[in-house]
């Protein structure tokens, strides 16, 4: 008779076998539930099929293009859900179409472009009123402040010495788009219009289908324009080789106050002094100019929660931004140092709320404004959430996140100290290079423990790390240019010590035992600059093979 194999018993415990149908139903609920909520929150399916936005970002050399680029690389760093495709084009204006067609989802702007091209209505629905003739699929919102753009008034001519003497000379400016618009604005300010029409007294060099910034510098260079104007960011790289190489000046536009009256976004500024090259200092001395900011906006059809993450990225990564930039660099074969003068904008990038920005009349985009509000909101905004995971956890995993949150952020303001204590050490007054170079040595090992102690993060140090070789590198400069200060006072003042003992052989009328005299008393002085290295070795065996030569002459001769 076969034996039959006894099959292995499952232990279900004990506790699972007594509860009720009902019970046994409400935890396959929650489970589910809780499942849901961990595939949603893990965004699994984003993975796969990511979001990909568009960004119209203007000319391809300007500011706005490149910090674009590096907002893309560090969104897809930072977000593998998010796919960014930045588009280059004729600028805010053509920007503003692209969106409310609806072909792009993010664009930069002037916001005295951007608030003259929409109307807001009270209860601020925003429309685009220009172009004409197009079916408005989308408007724009403000996600962020990028930076500040200076309107910039740039001549060759040194016979224009104000914007008023510009009547009738040829302006290096495509007759369309955001720059235009607001030359057009000064223009209109100091009565540089034909009379009784519309029309500007002056002529505009670009008229053909397409001209860039390149070659606005082109005319200028060559003389086929007179004027050319610009709205960038201050050490706009194109301006610099107008003004370095090219004998080019910039102007001031004054009465910006005035101007501020009908166009609320214009902000008095100064170019600051040797703003675009030290020695001789270019400008000579602070011009007065207006500046705009430069917006980031986002059509209002992106949904509140990518802008949100869009906008927490930008905002809480300005170094990797600025890494970034130099990533942009090496992808165009540009030297890193070309965008040197793009980076500090990072540090503009804000919320548009500030105080220096209360004139923006575009509302901002829901999902910018819960990043800005995000400590007010947060349970409001994870209520759905919380309602999956048991009382307890109402407590518990506020609590956690806010201590890994504190946590980071020591770690973070850590770091950001060590950075700030070895750039601090650059400047050249603040202690001797010796101790300098004591400190920079202290504040490394200070920080390679706290990375042992974990109490700054990995990516932290590598900033850090990048800081301090900047700071050995600036300290190493200022040692060699000490070191050779030093040896040309001592060939100086070795070459002085020469010339007297050479002109004793000019002195016919002393005898030979005075000169004698005199040649020992600069021999003993020599000996004592050189034991207090006010001349060195080698300068004073120079002297010494002077001193041989003249005795021995002076022995001839007498």
């Amino acid at each position: 008779m076969t034996k039959k194999t006894k099959l292995p018993q499952i232990q279900i415990p004990i506790f699972l076998v007594k509860i009720n149908p009902i019970a046994k139903l409400l935890f396959l609920t929650l489970g589910m539930g809780l499942l849901i909520f961990i595939l949603y929150r893990s965004r699994v399916l984003s993975y796969i099929n990511p979001t990909v936005l568009t960004i119209a970002a203007g000319d391809e050399q300007g500011e706005s293009h490149i910090i674009s680029e590096a907002i893309r690389k560090v969104v897809e760093e930072k977000d593998k859900t998010l796919r960014l495709r930045i588009i280059s084009t004729k600028g805010t204006s053509q920007n503003l179409e692209l969106l409310a067609k609806g072909e792009v989802q993010l664009i930069t702007a002037q916001a005295d472009v951007a608030t003259k091209e929409i109307n807001i209505s009270p209860n601020e629905r925003v429309n685009v009123s220009k172009p004409k003739n197009i079916k408005i699929k989308a408007t724009p919102r403000v996600v962020a402040v990028l930076f500040q753009d200076y309107f910039q008034l740039v001549v060759r001519d040194t016979n224009i010495k104000e914007f008023g003497q510009i009547r009738g000379k040829i302006v290096a400016v495509y007759p369309k788009g955001g720059q235009y618009d607001s030359f057009l604005k000064l223009a209109e300010h100091y009565g540089l219009m034909k009379p009784g029409t519309n029309e500007p007294d002056f002529i505009t060099k670009g008229k053909n289908t397409y001209y860039d910034d390149r070659q606005a510098e082109e005319d200028l260079k060559n003389g086929n324009a007179d004027v050319l104007f610009r709205v960038r960011a201050l050490g706009n790289k194109g301006i610099a080789t107008l003004i370095q190489q090219y004998n080019a000046k910039l102007l001031p536009i004054n009465q910006g106050q005035a101007m501020k009256i009908k166009y609320p976004t214009f902000k008095t500024a100064t170019i600051p002094q040797g703003a675009y090259k030290g020695n001789p200092p270019i400008p000579e001395k602070e011009l007065n100019t207006i500046v705009v900011p430069r917006l980031l906006l986002a059509s209002d059809k992106v949904d509140q929660e990518t802008i949100q993450k869009i906008t927490q990225i930008i905002i809480e990564n300005p170094q990797g931004l600025a890494r970034a930039i130099d990533e942009v660099a090496k992808e165009h074969n540009k030297d890193e140092k070309e965008y040197d003068t793009v980076k500090p904008l990072i540090a503009g990038i804000r919320d548009p709320r500030s105080s220096d920005n209360e004139q923006i009349p575009i509302p901002i985009h829901p999902g910018a404004l819960a990043f800005y509000e995000r400590d007010k909101d947060f349970l409001k905004e994870n209520a759905d959430y919380l309602s999956f995971i048991w009382g307890i956890f109402v407590v518990l995993v506020p609590l956690s996140l806010q201590i890994k949150s504190s946590w980071e952020q020591n770690r973070k303001d850590a770091a950001d100290e060590y950075i700030e204590a070895v750039i601090k050490l650059m400047k050249k007054d603040l202690y001797k290079i010796e101790e300098r170079q004591k400190k920079l040595d202290e504040i490394f090992k200070q920080a390679a423990d706290a990375l042992i102690q974990e109490e700054i993060s990995q990516e932290s140090f590598r900033t850090f790390n990048e800081a301090y070789k900047t700071s050995r590198e600036a300290l190493e400069r200022d040692r060699q240019l000490t070191q050779q200060q030093k040896e040309q006072q001592q060939t100086e003042t070795s070459a002085k010590y020469i010339q007297e003992v050479v002109t004793l052989l000019q002195d016919n009328k002393e005898t030979r035992e005075n000169l004698h005299l005199h040649l020992d008393e600069i021999m003993k002085q020599v000996a004592k600059d050189l034991v207090t290295e006010n001349i060195s070795q080698e300068s004073f065996r120079t002297f010494v093979e002077a001193y041989k030569t003249t005795r021995d002459t002076i022995d001839r001769k007498i």
